[in-house]
Formats: C-alpha cells, structure tokens, sequence
C-alpha cells in the first residue's frame, strides 16, 4: 500500500478501534454501573451478591475507557484537545464518580456493620454521579458542542436515558448471574425499566435530526432513509425480544442470558447508528478524522502498540468472562 493510502486508511483504523473501545467500555462496564444503581432497592443480602456479581469483572471493564481515551489522545490529539476542553467538567465529574465507586467497592467488605451502608450509598452515588455524566458528555459530543438551549436539552435528556439504559442492562445482567428470589427482583427491576428506556430512544431518535442538520440529512434522505431502516428496526426487535423474555417462566430458567444479549444488541445497533452518523467527523461538523489524526509515522508506531495490547485486552476479557461464567458464588476477600 502506497504511503497516501496509508495515510488516507490509518485515521480510519484507529477511529474504527476508538469506537469499538467506547463501545466494550459503555456495554461491559455500563451492567455495572447499573448493578449500582440498583443496589439502594436490595436487602443487605442481596446486595452482597450483587456486588459479587461484578466483582471479578468491573475494575477490567474499565480498561475499555482507559483504551479509547488514550487512542484519542494519541491518534487524534487535535480532537482530545477539543473535546477535553468542552467537556472538562463532567469528565471531572465522571471520574470523582469512578474514583468514589472503587474505594466504595473496597471498603464496603472490611467496613464494620455501623459503616456499610454509608459504603453503599457511596458505590450508589459513584454509579449515578458516573452514569450521568457519561450521558451528558454523549449529547454534547452528539451535537458537535453546539451552543443554544436546545442543544443543552438534548445533551439533559440523554444524561438522563443512559443510566436508565444503564439500568436496564444491570438488571437483565443479575437474571443472568443470579437464583432466587434476587433474580425474581431482577426480572422486576428489568421490567420497570424498559418502558423508560424505549420512550427515551424514540424522542432521541426524533430529536437528534432536529438537533443536527447532517443527522438529518443523512438519516432523511432517499434511498438513504430505506437502506438505513434496518437499523431502527433491528432495535425495536431487540427491545421486543427482551420484554417478551422477562415476561416469560423460561428467563428464570436456561433462557436467563436472552435479554442481557438483547439488551447488548440494542446499544449495538446505537453505535452502528451513532458511527454512521458522525462519519468522518470525530466532532461533529468541526473536525474529520484526517484533520484531527497525528502524523502517518507516528499512526505506524501506534498500530504497533496496538497490535500488541488490544490483543491482550481482549484474551484477558474473554478469559475472566469464561473463569467466571455462571451463577454468582460469595464474593471473598484474602
């Protein structure tokens, strides 16, 4: 390959491996955010297995954030300046909120009886504090930081749907992992939250085109508009899936995973959605990917690096994920 397609190819690349790191991140740490803000709802038991739940998962899941954060500064330093100094406070935020569930996460178990549920408010906390912040941070980069009223509504409505996404995942995560009466509270809490969620993407869906003109135009044009149907439709066929389950004898039994796998696929299908509309924008109408890219040389010695530890990632998590497949045990300390 010649060195202008090089150089044309490898922005590409790596915004391709960024979104699929932001992708890994807000799936396989966004059931434990959720498992969080479902904890305030559970007895003392029940939120011991809960929290066993994700404790062989959560700290690894996010290395996916600490991937795509660094691939953006790296590859694409232009837009990290951009989009760090738009979004300086709630990233702020989001990280006091991690920071909060870690030492929450830790504490909890050594705690003396008086101080656990102050340990638990804080892991709730944490949870909330990060999950809003993540949405907030998404409708802004969504509408490119535009200024207006409308553009900060938007950006208020997604920091409120994505927790309850968030929600929807950790609940449909504990029917997976968990027995008795918790999975059956579960099924409940996966229940409440699924009505939220699906009004909550379809007035995002109507409202992104009115928030964005290139949404707009790309999404509700033809034959564009036919070509693209599949992708709606495939979500509300997910989301139908994952109703229809918890309504049913079987989740409680051989079928738990269906609507965790269901859920998954709907914020696959998202981030399709979300990848074709801000191509090749890293910042919406601001800058491209060959604008924001670093060097070709210095993209060449970042795939190497690439090569190497994405791999690595990706063995780790499907190692622990099949280590710790199956029902949740006791979750013990040394």
């Amino acid at each position: 390959m010649s060195a202008i397609d090089w150089a044309t190819a490898l922005p590409v690349v790596f915004l391709a491996l960024m979104g699929v790191a932001m992708l890994a991140y807000v799936v396989l740490d966004g059931y434990d955010l959720g498992v969080g803000l479902l904890l305030h709802r559970a007895t003392p038991e029940q939120r011991d297995t809960m929290i066993a739940s994700i404790g062989p998962f959560w700290d690894a899941n996010e290395t996916w954030l600490v991937l795509g954060v660094g691939i953006l500064l790296i590859a694409f330093p232009k837009a990290h300046g951009m989009v760090l100094t738009a979004l300086y406070l709630p990233v702020t935020l989001m990280l006091v909120g991690l920071v909060l569930r870690g030492v929450a996460f830790d504490f909890r178990v050594k705690a003396q009886d008086q101080w656990k549920p102050l340990w638990n408010f804080a892991f709730w906390a944490g949870s909330g504090i990060a999950a809003t912040s993540q949405g907030w941070m998404l409708g802004r980069y969504i509408t490119g930081f535009a200024p207006g009223d409308l553009a900060l509504a938007f950006a208020a409505v997604i920091a409120l749907l994505l927790p309850a996404a968030y929600v929807l995942l950790g609940a449909c995560w504990l029917v997976m992992k968990t027995e008795g009466d918790l999975q059956v509270l579960a099924v409940r809490w996966a229940k409440w939250a699924w009505p939220p969620v699906v009004l909550g993407m379809a007035l995002v869906s109507l409202a992104t085109p009115v928030v964005s003109e290139t949404v707009r135009n790309r999404w509700f044009s033809m034959p564009e508009f036919i070509a693209l149907l599949p992708i709606p439709l495939a979500t509300l066929a997910a989301l139908v899936v994952a109703r229809a389950m918890l309504n049913s004898k079987l989740v409680r039994a051989h079928l738990c995973w269906v609507p965790f796998v269901a859920v998954v696929t709907v914020f696959l299908f998202g981030a399709i959605g979300l990848a074709y509309s801000l191509f090749p924008y890293v910042v919406m109408d601001r800058l491209t990917v060959w604008q924001a890219a670093s060097a070709t040389s210095s993209l060449a010695v970042i795939a190497i690096g690439c090569a190497v530890t994405v791999p690595a990632i990706v063995g780790y998590t499907i190692f622990s994920y099949r280590v710790f497949a199956g029902k949740v045990r006791e979750l013990q300390y040394a």
